[in-house]
């Protein structure tokens, strides 16, 4: 099936008060377009073939709100909605698509320079809006920042969500300025040299508002995800819902500018089709990057560790850029922290972070204690540059019973460490908002129904989802607004104690990324990772052309002396978590040090050291 990357599915202003809507409801005998404002009128549509329906109606400007009346019946929002003025429940708000756009020169960062910054929208400013969120785009550019990912921004119930409860594909969430909003903050992105991720979910939509069952089989009962029925791309009429869902990517990317999906928990898509959904969607994107000159990239989320996702189609791959390595984060996580709950019972040695470093994923086949059987397939042979590592993201944080950052469990150098790995790994680093300071607000899960026995449904299965954690806090409570409130950044934070040297620190790092030489390339191959199991350190070798650098990570709890195997010659300290700068407790390594095949140094607990070749300086 091939998408047309004109986008006609929703209500399209087509100027001088003429407006043409589109909607498939092969399940209706008819569909009528009721106007409810500004003039009360209703309007019949045409239905053609494969259960689409379709007209133009004239005396129709953007702000007019509509419902979609079926069989002369019941009244629906439509399923394509470009803005939902009044929530999930009100009237559809025809849009005019039209925006004085600056950036005609932008054609994206390749995606090796990306280094991603995932946010929530509606916590990182106490206004929780685009146009808020556009006034920090300053402190992202010193920061060091190269892409910022928003958490998913589609329509959901209420003011107070994460955005995974969405309903509305098409629709910029009210509450955070909708459709505009999101394009000037776009537009200032690309005018800083910052590309712009979005979140976007296509393997459920969110219990309340979901009008969708009313208008066709958009939803299988074939499959279930853990979020409820799952989208029909592969049952009877599957041809329309996955053009409903690659018109949406297409939507994001062509009206939006965005420069990349991240597409949310791939193993929920159910497809057995011949060709599957992601393939097609990876296809889609790319060809419309082509179209317009741009470089745009399609992100999943997958715990599968299956290498298909990313691997070509020569090969039988689905041809996605990248994914989100959950592995590299376990590994450092458990290794840090020594939780063994849940997930982490499969990771807390020194060899799983050094398989995620040396390979991306740790499981290749290997027996899972946690699953209870073998997992992943090898990605060995894949580029650095194909995945995303972390040491916190929205999912990491707030599936946790408080919603708890590293901040609440880690002591200053182990912030510094984790920051480290992260930032100075071959692969592509995100960090999550306000981990570069050591912010102290929780991120839990939160939302803000209006239906109580579906609050009490969430609050539930909440609880039922970790239960394989011995977590002896109680949750907060998702539907409090004093859950969400508390989620809220600090971000005055930033100047005081030790979240002033954290924030130096992350800012030292993301340069020396930026202007090593062995750092600012994504690759395993100029990289080796040697163990030294008996001091509890692993030493990272990465080099490229003439420069030579050495990270040397420590996680023992205990002070230490280290032989370090380096190459003869002398080695200049770049970077040394110890140093009373960073809040250390003081470093005993010199600024120079001459190696005749071997260094010794005297490490802090959770110290972090960075070395470089002197006469590559």
């Amino acid at each position: 099936m091939t998408v047309d990357s004109h986008i006609g599915t929703g209500s399209t202003y087509l100027g001088s008060e003429r407006c043409s809507f589109c909607v498939w409801a092969p399940s209706a005998r008819s569909i009528e377009v009721h106007l409810v404002a500004p003039d009360d009128r209703i309007v019949p549509l045409s239905k053609g073939p494969r259960g689409f329906h379709v007209g133009t109606l004239t005396g129709t400007r953007p702000g007019s709100l509509y419902f979609y009346r079926l069989d002369g019946q019941v009244e629906r929002p439509d399923p394509a909605s470009r803005f939902q003025p009044k929530g999930v429940h009100g009237p559809s708000q025809v849009v005019d698509t039209r925006f004085p756009w600056r950036d005609h020169a932008w054609a994206g960062l390749s995606l090796s320079k990306y280094l991603l910054y995932e946010l929530h929208v509606g916590t990182f400013t106490p206004e929780g809006t685009f146009d808020a969120l556009t006034a920090y785009l300053d402190y992202f550019e010193e920061l060091g920042i190269t892409a910022l990912e928003l958490m998913p921004v589609a329509q959901f119930p209420g003011k107070r969500n994460w955005g995974y409860d969405g309903v509305y594909p098409y629709a910029v969430q009210n509450s955070y300025g909708g459709t505009d909003a999101l394009k000037r903050l776009v537009d200032a992105c690309h005018s800083r040299g910052i590309a712009v991720v979005l979140d976007v979910v296509y393997n459920h939509m969110g219990p309340e508002g979901n009008y969708l069952w009313d208008f066709g089989p958009y939803f299988t009962d074939r499959y279930r995800t853990p979020w409820g029925p799952a989208i029909n791309l592969d049952g009877p009429y599957s041809d329309e819902v996955r053009r409903f869902f690659l018109e949406n990517a297409l939507y994001w990317v062509t009206d939006f500018h965005i420069d990349a999906l991240r597409i949310d928990a791939i193993h929920g898509i159910c497809d057995f089709s011949a060709r599957h959904f992601l393939k097609e969607l990876a296809t889609t994107v790319h060809e419309q990057g082509e179209r317009l000159n741009r470089r745009i990239y399609v992100i999943p989320e997958s715990d599968l560790n299956d290498s298909r996702v990313i691997r070509s189609h020569d090969v039988g791959g689905y041809g996605l850029d990248a994914q989100w390595n959950d592995d590299f984060h376990h590994a450092l996580h458990a290794l840090l922290t020594h939780e063994r709950d849940g997930y982490y019972a499969d990771f807390g040695e020194l060899r799983h972070l050094t398989t995620a470093l040396r390979n991306g994923f740790v499981y290749a086949g290997d027996y899972s204690v946690y699953r209870k059987r073998r997992h992943g397939n090898s990605s060995a042979d894949l580029p650095a540059r194909q995945f995303v590592v972390f040491s916190q993201n929205h999912d990491q944080v707030g599936n946790r019973a408080l919603g708890d950052r590293l901040t609440q469990t880690m002591a200053l150098d182990g912030l510094k460490l984790a920051a480290a790995v992260v930032i100075l790994a071959p692969f592509i680093p995100l960090l999550f908002m306000g981990e570069e300071y050591g912010e102290t607000a929780p991120f839990p899960y939160f939302v803000s129904h209006e239906d109580p026995g579906l609050v009490e449904a969430v609050r539930q299965s909440r609880r039922e989802e970790f239960q394989g954690f011995l977590w002896s806090q109680e949750m907060p409570d998702p539907h409090d607004e004093s859950t969400f409130l508390k989620a809220t950044l600090d971000h005055g934070l930033r100047d005081t104690g030790y979240h002033r040297a954290l924030y130096n620190f992350y800012r030292t790092l993301i340069a020396l990324r930026k202007e090593c030489e062995a750092f600012c390339h994504c690759s395993k191959e100029n990289m080796e990772v040697l163990e030294l199991q008996r001091e509890n350190v692993l030493l990272i070798r990465r080099w490229n052309r003439s420069q030579e650098a050495a990270i040397v990570c420590h996680f023992g709890e205990i002070d230490t002396s280290v032989p370090l195997p380096l190459s003869e010659g002398r080695w200049l300290k770049l970077l040394d978590s110890a140093e009373h700068r960073w809040d250390g407790p003081g470093s005993t390594v010199p600024r120079e040090l001459d190696s005749n095949g071997e260094i010794s140094v005297f490490l802090t607990a959770h110290a972090v050291l960075v070395l470089v070749k002197s006469e590559e300086v």
